[in-house]
Protein backbone atom coordinates (compact mmCIF):
# COMPACT_ATOMS: atom_id res chain seq x y z
CA UNK A 1 0.00 0.00 0.00
CA UNK A 2 1.65 3.22 -1.22
CA UNK A 3 1.69 6.03 1.34
CA UNK A 4 2.44 9.68 0.60
CA UNK A 5 3.42 12.24 3.25
CA UNK A 6 3.18 15.99 2.66
CA UNK A 7 4.63 18.52 5.09
CA UNK A 8 3.17 22.02 5.03
CA UNK A 9 5.61 24.68 6.25
CA UNK A 10 4.84 28.33 6.92
CA UNK A 11 6.70 31.37 5.56
CA UNK A 12 6.12 34.46 7.69
CA UNK A 13 5.01 37.83 6.36
CA UNK A 14 8.55 39.15 6.70
CA UNK A 15 9.85 36.30 4.55
CA UNK A 16 11.43 34.46 7.47
CA UNK A 17 10.90 30.70 7.85
CA UNK A 18 8.74 29.37 10.67
CA UNK A 19 10.87 28.28 13.68
CA UNK A 20 8.50 25.47 14.66
CA UNK A 21 8.63 24.15 11.11
CA UNK A 22 12.42 24.12 11.22
CA UNK A 23 12.34 22.29 14.56
CA UNK A 24 9.96 19.67 13.17
CA UNK A 25 12.25 19.07 10.20
CA UNK A 26 15.21 18.73 12.57
CA UNK A 27 13.34 16.12 14.62
CA UNK A 28 12.59 14.09 11.49
CA UNK A 29 16.20 14.29 10.32
CA UNK A 30 17.54 13.20 13.71
CA UNK A 31 15.21 10.20 13.67
CA UNK A 32 16.27 9.30 10.13
CA UNK A 33 12.74 9.90 8.90
CA UNK A 34 13.16 12.96 6.68
CA UNK A 35 13.27 10.74 3.60
CA UNK A 36 9.71 9.66 4.45
CA UNK A 37 8.47 13.16 3.56
CA UNK A 38 7.47 13.04 -0.10
CA UNK A 39 6.51 16.69 -0.59
CA UNK A 40 7.12 20.00 1.18
CA UNK A 41 4.52 22.70 0.53
CA UNK A 42 4.89 26.33 1.62
CA UNK A 43 2.05 28.26 3.24
CA UNK A 44 3.10 31.83 2.49
CA UNK A 45 1.44 34.34 4.81
CA UNK A 46 2.01 37.02 2.17
CA UNK A 47 0.16 35.01 -0.48
CA UNK A 48 -3.28 33.73 0.47
CA UNK A 49 -3.39 31.67 -2.75
CA UNK A 50 -0.13 29.83 -2.16
CA UNK A 51 -0.62 26.07 -2.19
CA UNK A 52 0.02 25.70 1.53
CA UNK A 53 -2.46 28.42 2.45
CA UNK A 54 -5.13 26.80 0.27
CA UNK A 55 -4.49 23.43 1.91
CA UNK A 56 -4.74 25.03 5.36
CA UNK A 57 -8.15 26.48 4.48
CA UNK A 58 -9.43 23.23 2.99
CA UNK A 59 -8.28 21.18 5.98
CA UNK A 60 -9.27 23.87 8.53
CA UNK A 61 -5.73 24.06 9.90
CA UNK A 62 -4.71 27.22 11.77
CA UNK A 63 -1.12 26.40 12.68
CA UNK A 64 1.96 25.09 10.92
CA UNK A 65 3.66 22.81 10.37
CA UNK A 66 1.09 20.14 9.68
CA UNK A 67 1.37 16.85 7.84
CA UNK A 68 -1.01 15.13 5.44
CA UNK A 69 -0.70 11.35 5.08
CA UNK A 70 -2.49 9.79 2.13
CA UNK A 71 -2.84 6.17 1.08
CA UNK A 72 -5.35 3.99 -0.71
CA UNK A 73 -7.15 2.90 2.46
CA UNK A 74 -9.29 5.99 2.89
CA UNK A 75 -9.32 9.78 3.25
CA UNK A 76 -6.06 11.61 4.09
CA UNK A 77 -5.04 11.89 7.74
CA UNK A 78 -3.84 15.23 9.09
CA UNK A 79 -1.32 15.56 11.91
CA UNK A 80 -0.57 18.81 13.75
CA UNK A 81 2.41 17.39 15.66
CA UNK A 82 5.59 15.86 14.27
CA UNK A 83 5.71 13.53 17.27
CA UNK A 84 2.17 12.31 16.63
CA UNK A 85 3.07 11.84 12.97
CA UNK A 86 6.04 9.67 13.97
CA UNK A 87 3.98 7.67 16.43
CA UNK A 88 0.70 7.23 14.52
CA UNK A 89 1.32 8.25 10.91
CA UNK A 90 4.52 6.49 9.97
CA UNK A 91 5.40 2.82 10.25
CA UNK A 92 5.59 1.30 13.75
CA UNK A 93 9.25 0.38 13.22
CA UNK A 94 10.13 3.97 12.43
CA UNK A 95 8.07 5.27 15.33
CA UNK A 96 9.82 3.03 17.84
CA UNK A 97 13.33 4.25 17.08
CA UNK A 98 16.34 2.21 18.15
CA UNK A 99 15.59 -0.80 20.32
CA UNK A 100 17.24 -0.64 23.73
CA UNK A 101 17.16 -2.24 27.14
CA UNK A 102 14.06 -1.10 28.96
CA UNK A 103 11.98 -1.26 25.76
CA UNK A 104 12.02 -5.05 25.28
CA UNK A 105 9.47 -5.87 27.99
CA UNK A 106 12.02 -6.74 30.69
CA UNK A 107 11.97 -4.76 33.92
CA UNK A 108 14.73 -2.22 34.45
CA UNK A 109 17.23 -3.04 37.20
CA UNK A 110 19.12 -0.92 39.78
CA UNK A 111 22.37 -2.29 38.32
CA UNK A 112 21.47 -0.84 34.93
CA UNK A 113 20.76 2.48 36.62
CA UNK A 114 24.25 2.53 38.12
CA UNK A 115 25.83 1.75 34.74
CA UNK A 116 23.83 4.50 33.08
CA UNK A 117 24.80 6.95 35.83
CA UNK A 118 28.48 6.24 35.16
CA UNK A 119 27.99 6.51 31.41
CA UNK A 120 26.36 9.95 31.70
CA UNK A 121 28.60 11.42 34.40
CA UNK A 122 29.67 14.92 33.40
CA UNK A 123 27.35 15.10 30.36
CA UNK A 124 25.11 18.11 29.75
CA UNK A 125 21.35 18.11 30.34
CA UNK A 126 20.39 17.68 26.69
CA UNK A 127 22.62 14.63 26.28
CA UNK A 128 21.48 13.07 29.55
CA UNK A 129 17.83 13.45 28.59
CA UNK A 130 18.31 12.26 25.00
CA UNK A 131 20.12 9.12 26.19
CA UNK A 132 17.42 8.27 28.72
CA UNK A 133 14.69 8.80 26.12
CA UNK A 134 16.59 6.70 23.60
CA UNK A 135 16.80 3.95 26.21
CA UNK A 136 13.17 3.99 27.36
CA UNK A 137 11.16 5.77 24.67
CA UNK A 138 7.50 6.22 25.61
CA UNK A 139 8.06 4.18 28.77
CA UNK A 140 9.76 7.29 30.12
CA UNK A 141 7.49 10.14 31.21
CA UNK A 142 8.26 13.79 31.87
CA UNK A 143 6.39 15.09 34.92
CA UNK A 144 5.25 18.52 33.81
CA UNK A 145 4.09 21.55 35.73
CA UNK A 146 6.64 24.37 35.90
CA UNK A 147 9.38 26.35 34.18
CA UNK A 148 12.01 23.62 34.53
CA UNK A 149 9.62 21.02 33.15
CA UNK A 150 8.81 22.94 30.00
CA UNK A 151 12.57 23.26 29.39
CA UNK A 152 12.68 19.46 29.56
CA UNK A 153 9.86 19.19 27.03
CA UNK A 154 11.72 21.60 24.75
CA UNK A 155 14.89 19.50 25.00
CA UNK A 156 12.94 16.26 24.55
CA UNK A 157 11.20 17.46 21.39
CA UNK A 158 14.52 18.63 19.94
CA UNK A 159 16.13 15.26 20.75
CA UNK A 160 13.82 13.56 18.27
CA UNK A 161 13.25 10.67 20.67
CA UNK A 162 9.80 9.37 21.70
CA UNK A 163 8.59 10.20 25.21
CA UNK A 164 5.47 10.62 27.34
CA UNK A 165 4.29 13.63 29.36
CA UNK A 166 1.90 13.85 32.27
CA UNK A 167 0.80 16.44 34.80
CA UNK A 168 -0.91 16.17 38.18
CA UNK A 169 -4.16 18.12 38.31
CA UNK A 170 -4.92 18.51 42.02
CA UNK A 171 -8.11 20.44 41.31
CA UNK A 172 -6.59 23.49 43.04
CA UNK A 173 -4.22 24.87 40.43
CA UNK A 174 -4.23 28.53 39.37
CA UNK A 175 -6.30 29.37 36.27
CA UNK A 176 -3.04 30.65 34.76
CA UNK A 177 -1.51 27.21 35.18
CA UNK A 178 -4.31 25.55 33.23
CA UNK A 179 -3.79 28.11 30.44
CA UNK A 180 -0.04 27.35 30.56
CA UNK A 181 -0.66 23.61 30.12
CA UNK A 182 -2.79 24.27 27.07
CA UNK A 183 -0.22 26.69 25.66
CA UNK A 184 2.53 24.07 25.93
CA UNK A 185 0.34 21.36 24.42
CA UNK A 186 -0.35 23.49 21.36
CA UNK A 187 3.17 24.91 21.06
CA UNK A 188 4.90 21.53 20.94
CA UNK A 189 2.04 19.39 19.67
CA UNK A 190 2.50 16.93 22.53
CA UNK A 191 -0.10 14.88 24.35
CA UNK A 192 -0.13 15.83 28.05
CA UNK A 193 -1.87 13.16 30.09
CA UNK A 194 -3.64 14.42 33.20
CA UNK A 195 -3.65 12.46 36.45
CA UNK A 196 -6.47 13.33 38.84
CA UNK A 197 -6.88 12.43 42.52
CA UNK A 198 -9.40 9.82 43.61
CA UNK A 199 -12.62 11.83 44.07
CA UNK A 200 -13.80 9.61 46.94
CA UNK A 201 -10.63 10.39 48.90
CA UNK A 202 -10.91 14.12 48.14
CA UNK A 203 -14.56 14.20 49.23
CA UNK A 204 -13.69 12.38 52.45
CA UNK A 205 -10.82 14.75 53.25
CA UNK A 206 -12.90 17.88 52.65
CA UNK A 207 -15.88 16.49 54.55
CA UNK A 208 -13.74 15.68 57.58
CA UNK A 209 -11.40 18.67 57.66
CA UNK A 210 -12.68 21.36 55.29
CA UNK A 211 -11.00 22.90 52.28
CA UNK A 212 -8.03 24.55 54.03
CA UNK A 213 -6.96 22.11 56.75
CA UNK A 214 -3.34 22.32 55.65
CA UNK A 215 -3.00 25.76 57.24
CA UNK A 216 -3.74 24.16 60.63
CA UNK A 217 -2.06 20.76 60.60
CA UNK A 218 0.30 20.80 57.61
CA UNK A 219 0.01 19.98 53.95
CA UNK A 220 1.10 16.33 54.07
CA UNK A 221 -2.38 14.76 54.13
CA UNK A 222 -3.79 16.94 51.37
CA UNK A 223 -0.73 16.38 49.14
CA UNK A 224 -0.91 12.66 49.79
CA UNK A 225 -4.45 12.54 48.43
CA UNK A 226 -4.14 15.09 45.63
CA UNK A 227 -0.57 14.49 44.42
CA UNK A 228 1.26 11.46 45.80
CA UNK A 229 -1.41 8.82 45.19
CA UNK A 230 -2.14 10.00 41.62
CA UNK A 231 1.61 10.05 40.93
CA UNK A 232 1.96 6.53 42.29
CA UNK A 233 -0.76 5.30 39.90
CA UNK A 234 0.80 7.14 36.98
CA UNK A 235 4.36 5.91 37.52
CA UNK A 236 3.18 2.30 37.72
CA UNK A 237 2.89 2.45 33.91
CA UNK A 238 6.50 3.47 33.26
CA UNK A 239 10.10 2.31 33.65
CA UNK A 240 11.53 5.81 34.09
CA UNK A 241 10.45 9.36 34.77
CA UNK A 242 12.05 12.76 34.30
CA UNK A 243 11.74 15.68 36.70
CA UNK A 244 12.87 19.30 36.71
CA UNK A 245 14.49 19.11 40.14
CA UNK A 246 17.54 21.33 40.67
CA UNK A 247 19.98 20.99 43.56
CA UNK A 248 19.69 24.67 44.43
CA UNK A 249 15.87 24.76 44.43
CA UNK A 250 15.71 23.92 48.12
CA UNK A 251 18.93 23.90 50.12
CA UNK A 252 17.17 22.06 52.94
CA UNK A 253 15.80 19.15 50.87
CA UNK A 254 17.27 18.97 47.34
CA UNK A 255 20.96 19.83 47.54
CA UNK A 256 21.97 16.18 47.02
CA UNK A 257 19.81 15.48 43.97
CA UNK A 258 21.53 13.43 41.26
CA UNK A 259 21.06 13.46 37.49
CA UNK A 260 20.44 9.68 37.40
CA UNK A 261 19.15 7.68 40.35
CA UNK A 262 16.94 4.77 41.36
CA UNK A 263 13.64 6.00 42.74
CA UNK A 264 13.32 4.58 46.24
CA UNK A 265 9.87 6.07 46.85
CA UNK A 266 7.88 4.70 43.91
CA UNK A 267 7.80 1.56 41.78
CA UNK A 268 7.46 1.33 38.05
CA UNK A 269 5.79 -0.95 35.54
CA UNK A 270 4.69 -4.31 36.98
CA UNK A 271 6.02 -3.25 40.36
CA UNK A 272 9.59 -3.15 39.09
CA UNK A 273 12.39 -0.66 39.77
CA UNK A 274 11.96 2.87 38.51
CA UNK A 275 14.71 5.09 37.14
CA UNK A 276 14.49 8.78 38.02
CA UNK A 277 16.25 11.29 35.80
CA UNK A 278 16.89 14.90 36.86
CA UNK A 279 18.78 16.40 33.88
CA UNK A 280 18.74 19.95 35.32
CA UNK A 281 20.18 18.95 38.71
CA UNK A 282 23.23 21.19 38.25
CA UNK A 283 21.41 24.06 36.58
CA UNK A 284 20.61 27.31 38.34
CA UNK A 285 17.38 29.27 38.12
CA UNK A 286 19.22 31.71 35.86
CA UNK A 287 20.15 28.84 33.52
CA UNK A 288 16.49 27.83 33.28
CA UNK A 289 15.35 31.32 32.35
CA UNK A 290 18.21 31.84 29.91
CA UNK A 291 17.04 28.76 28.03
CA UNK A 292 13.41 29.90 28.11
CA UNK A 293 14.26 33.32 26.67
CA UNK A 294 16.85 32.16 24.13
CA UNK A 295 14.59 29.45 22.70
CA UNK A 296 11.19 31.21 22.93
CA UNK A 297 9.88 28.57 25.33
CA UNK A 298 6.35 29.25 26.68
CA UNK A 299 6.02 29.87 30.42
CA UNK A 300 3.36 30.41 33.09
CA UNK A 301 2.17 34.03 33.11
CA UNK A 302 2.31 33.99 36.93
CA UNK A 303 6.09 34.34 36.63
CA UNK A 304 5.54 37.86 35.30
CA UNK A 305 3.79 38.66 38.58
CA UNK A 306 6.62 37.60 40.85
CA UNK A 307 5.89 33.90 41.32
CA UNK A 308 8.91 31.60 41.06
CA UNK A 309 7.99 28.09 42.27
CA UNK A 310 4.31 27.48 41.49
CA UNK A 311 2.10 24.82 43.03
CA UNK A 312 -1.52 24.81 44.15
CA UNK A 313 -3.18 28.22 44.45
CA UNK A 314 -3.82 28.18 48.25
CA UNK A 315 -0.25 27.05 48.98
CA UNK A 316 1.75 29.37 46.71
CA UNK A 317 2.73 33.02 46.99
CA UNK A 318 5.52 35.06 45.39
CA UNK A 319 8.70 35.01 47.50
CA UNK A 320 9.50 38.24 49.30
CA UNK A 321 12.71 40.21 48.67
CA UNK A 322 15.65 38.25 50.01
CA UNK A 323 13.73 34.98 50.32
CA UNK A 324 14.72 31.76 48.59
CA UNK A 325 12.77 30.86 45.44
CA UNK A 326 10.73 28.13 47.19
CA UNK A 327 9.96 30.26 50.25
CA UNK A 328 6.54 30.94 48.73
CA UNK A 329 5.56 27.25 48.86
CA UNK A 330 3.84 26.21 52.13
CA UNK A 331 5.38 29.35 53.64
CA UNK A 332 3.82 28.72 57.06
CA UNK A 333 5.85 25.53 57.55
CA UNK A 334 9.50 24.80 58.32
CA UNK A 335 11.87 24.79 55.35
CA UNK A 336 12.73 21.10 55.82
CA UNK A 337 9.04 20.15 55.48
CA UNK A 338 8.36 21.98 52.21
CA UNK A 339 8.09 18.92 49.99
CA UNK A 340 4.80 17.44 48.88
CA UNK A 341 5.99 13.83 48.89
CA UNK A 342 6.83 13.55 45.20
CA UNK A 343 10.56 14.03 45.80
CA UNK A 344 11.52 12.72 49.23
CA UNK A 345 15.14 12.32 50.23
CA UNK A 346 15.90 9.52 52.64
CA UNK A 347 18.50 11.75 54.29
CA UNK A 348 17.56 15.45 53.99
CA UNK A 349 20.67 17.55 53.61
CA UNK A 350 21.17 20.15 56.32
CA UNK A 351 22.34 23.29 54.55
CA UNK A 352 22.21 26.98 55.43
CA UNK A 353 22.07 26.88 59.22
CA UNK A 354 19.32 29.09 60.55
CA UNK A 355 17.33 29.03 57.30
CA UNK A 356 14.19 27.65 58.96
CA UNK A 357 14.16 30.16 61.80
CA UNK A 358 14.86 33.06 59.44
CA UNK A 359 12.01 32.14 57.12
CA UNK A 360 9.56 31.52 59.97
CA UNK A 361 10.41 34.94 61.36
CA UNK A 362 9.78 36.60 57.98
CA UNK A 363 6.41 34.87 57.61
CA UNK A 364 5.04 36.22 60.90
Amino acid sequence: MKMSVTMVKKRLLNGEPCKKCAQAEEVLRRRGLWERIDRVVIADEADAESEGMRMARELKMETAPFFVVSDSSGPPKVFESVLTLIKDGLSPAAAEGKPASGQNGAAWSPEQTERLRGQLAGRDAAEILATVLQTFGERCAIAFSGAEDVVLIDLAVKSGQPFSVFCLDTGRLHPETYRFLEKVRKHYGVVIETAFPNFVEVEDLVRRKGAFSFYDDGHKECCQVRKVEPLKRQLARFDAWVTGQRADQSPATRSGVAEIQSDTNFTGRAGGPLLKCNPLARWSLADVWSHIREHDVPYNELHDRGFVSIGCEPCTRPPRPGEHERAGRWWWEEATKRECGLHVSAKPTQVFAGLENDERARSR
